[in-house]
């Protein structure tokens, strides 16, 4: 293993992205806290990847306790925290917006920006107060931060918050050394994107199948705004299938 780099949050680390950072920054010399709401596949990350060292707190992003005790656990165990992916997050419901139902709204809200919110807020005041001071924020967007997939509003409504989110904290931010970033991912290849091999609506109404990317090219890039020193910042980075119908007509 390289040596420490400093103490970093993965937060959705059970699997897909979360996973594939965790370990690939844990590699890169990072002491790596895995969080997520299912205990068992933290703990089957833990077990495969015994030369890392990851250390799995299970945590409910949408519980406001559940999150400051991940924060309390890490800093307790490890002294402080430099990093914080914000990666846990959920589909939402599909459909026509006037068939969504509040509670289906509400519940992707709650994880994909509450759950970034309180988050970054326990990161946000331990890196403000820990000597020495500051710390990097990463957030995990997605292309529907800019531009929507047909029939996702609740989705595509976090993903643009969580872009005022992360403009927010980087401003707030400077004043401590805190540097916030956003990563803006096209097609990683994970379970969610399964149907994509298949085929998934288009904005002409077509079904078609889209082209995905490696787990490991998305979390490369995850590595690499985290390695920056702090007076250097991504501030938006877009990491994409080469061949997805995003850019221009497609």
């Amino acid at each position: 293993m390289a040596p420490q780099k400093g103490i970093a949050i993965v937060t959705g680390a059970g699997s897909g992205i979360g996973a594939a950072a965790a370990t690939t920054l844990a590699a890169d010399g990072w002491q790596v806290v895995v969080a997520g709401r299912r205990p068992d596949p933290l703990d089957q990350l833990v077990h495969d990847h015994p030369e890392l060292q990851l250390d799995a707190v299970p945590t409910d992003v949408t519980d406001e306790e559940s999150v400051r005790e991940l924060f309390r656990t890490t800093v307790d165990r490890h002294g402080r925290l430099d990093l914080l992916f914000n990666n846990a997050g959920t589909g939402g419901p599909k459909g026509d917006l006037d068939t969504i139902s509040l509670a289906d709204w509400q519940a992707c809200v709650a994880v994909n920006l509450t759950g970034a919110f309180l988050c970054t807020r326990e990161a946000f005041g331990q890196m403000r107060r820990q000597v020495p001071g500051g710390g990097r924020i990463i957030n995990n967007g997605s292309i529907s931060a800019h531009v929507p997939r047909p029939q996702s509003v609740a989705y595509s409504a976090t993903k643009h918050a969580i872009s005022g989110l992360t403009k927010a904290t980087a401003l707030d931010g400077r004043p401590y050394d805190i540097a916030c970033g956003q990563i803006d991912i096209g097609n990683a290849d994970t379970e969610m994107t399964g149907q994509m091999a298949i085929g998934v609506l288009q904005a002409d109404g077509s079904v078609r199948p889209e082209p995905r990317m490696q787990l490991a090219d998305v979390a490369k890039a995850v590595v690499y705004m985290a390695a920056l020193p702090l007076d250097a910042n991504v501030a938006t980075m877009t990491v994409m299938a080469t061949k997805m119908p995003y850019v221009g007509r497609g």
